[in-house]
């Protein structure tokens, strides 16, 4: 699953770098401004001018702070590059070439791995390969409304020989299956190996197709790494070991179409997640259960689950509650600890004398809804409904687990002369989706 491996390496490689967050910082603040050298102290470290020269160079070539920004959070190891003899020469060649300022802004904002790869020629060669990809994509949108393409124009980039010219016939034939942009683009620039060769990325293509994966989403690229990466072998053995654990074999696959990556972990990682989830309380077809469930939960580590347990014990529910939570909302093994107190200490303490940690106990998705979007604003339409004394406290799920529609129609119009002002607490976010969902018949100012 290339997305999360390189998102694992850019959080590391984000953490290392005292100078990109500071960059990061420095960026939003001056969103509307150039970019003037930010750290121009006397004690600024050489990896910190390095970066400022950087930024500098982006900048002249008429790159926004956005653009910008967007740039080093998707490829932070650009700020490490030498701006004059590593980015300058690249930048140079692509302009040669005839590219705009507007195409040489676009596309390396979207694909900073361009900047990234050795020599100028190797650079200029998927740029102008993306750019056809985007313009043609662009030109069949305008003429049919549509977002994917059919066809791709044949050109001197795409007819390129050797493993560049493999990479881009591969990656055509995914967009002509409809694989969006997202996804090609990372794909043609890395270094996995999904869209090299031939005959076995062939192979691989029609062994997720067959399995009724949707080109358009992001499961269909995982599951194509997956069957590129994984010998026959390998995956058989992937699967006994699952059975072992109680699991059927149509009960993998169907894990697999939920989580392709759940084929890749190693056996000691399956087995472990398994013993871990035993041990804090879940019974062997409870843990089964719970995977079938959401098989992504199997990235949990050891250490990650029973800091877990410990945060909601911690917090006032029992072991049974926890293990009761868990088999209803796996997704909860996942949430940080600050994420579930924060939550809990609102729906249990702020809106005390409404709902306990029992009610939490009966509906643990909530613990999934945003707190600052969905809880905070549709609490404080409903505290303001009770005080007025026209309804009694209702039940927490009546409150968070409906979809915007119903609760505007639930708590809020029917109120007549007080929708202004419940509107004005449910905020700007409320006022947003309101505008949003048909039928509602109101004025939003």
């Amino acid at each position: 699953m290339y997305s999360l491996l390189l998102h694992g390496k850019r959080c590391i490689e984000l953490h290392k770098s005292s100078t990109f967050r500071v960059i990061s910082v420095k960026l939003l603040q001056n969103a509307s401004s150039p970019f003037h050298n930010p750290f121009s102290s006397a004690a600024a470290s050489s990896s910190t001018v390095q970066s400022d020269s950087v930024l500098n160079l982006l900048t002249s070539y008429g790159f926004t702070a956005t653009q910008i920004s967007r740039i080093v959070t998707a490829y932070p190891r650009l700020l490490t590059l030498d701006a004059e003899t590593t980015l300058l020469p690249k930048l140079q060649a692509l302009q040669s070439r005839g590219a705009s300022t507007k195409d040489l802004t676009e596309i390396i904002s979207k694909v900073p791995k361009i900047l990234g790869k050795r020599g100028s020629k190797s650079a200029a060669l998927y740029f102008d390969f993306i750019k056809e990809i985007i313009h043609s994509d662009r030109e069949e949108e305008e003429e049919s409304g549509k977002t994917s393409s059919s066809e791709l124009r044949p050109s001197s980039s795409s007819c390129t020989v050797g493993k560049q010219g493999n990479k881009m016939r591969n990656v055509s034939v995914l967009r002509e299956m409809g694989v969006p942009q997202r996804f090609l683009f990372p794909l043609l620039v890395s270094d996995s190996q999904p869209v090299c060769g031939k005959e076995k990325f062939e192979m691989s293509v029609k062994k997720v197709v067959e399995m009724g994966f949707d080109p358009t989403t992001y499961k269909f690229v995982q599951a194509l790494h997956v069957f590129y990466e994984m010998t026959e072998k390998t995956i058989e053995e992937k699967v006994n070991v699952y059975e072992k654990l109680g699991f059927t074999v149509e009960e993998v696959w169907e894990m697999f179409r939920k989580c392709p990556y759940s084929l890749k972990f190693s056996e000691r990682k399956i087995t472990q997640t398994f013993e871990t989830l035993e041990r804090c309380g879940l019974r062997e077809e409870d843990v089964v259960s719970v995977m079938k469930k959401r098989p992504e939960c199997m990235r949990a580590s050891e250490e990650k689950i029973k800091n877990c347990v410990e945060t909601f014990l911690g917090i006032g529910f029992s072991g049974e509650e926890f293990v009761s939570m868990v088999k209803c909302f796996p997704t909860c093994l996942g949430l940080s600890a600050e994420t579930v107190r924060r939550k809990v200490e609102f729906l249990v303490g702020e809106m005390e004398g409404w709902w306990s940690l029992k009610d939490v106990v009966g509906i643990p998705p909530v613990l999934g809804y945003s707190l600052e979007k969905r809880m905070v604003p549709r609490c404080g339409v409903v505290r303001a409904v009770v005080e007025r004394g026209v309804m009694r406290i209702p039940p927490m799920s009546s409150v968070l687990a409906c979809s915007d529609k119903v609760f505007l129609n639930r708590f809020v119009l029917k109120h007549g002369r007080l929708v202004p002002e419940l509107m004005a607490i449910f905020g700007t976010h409320g006022s947003t989706k309101m505008k949003k969902v048909k039928g509602l018949c109101v004025s939003v100012s």
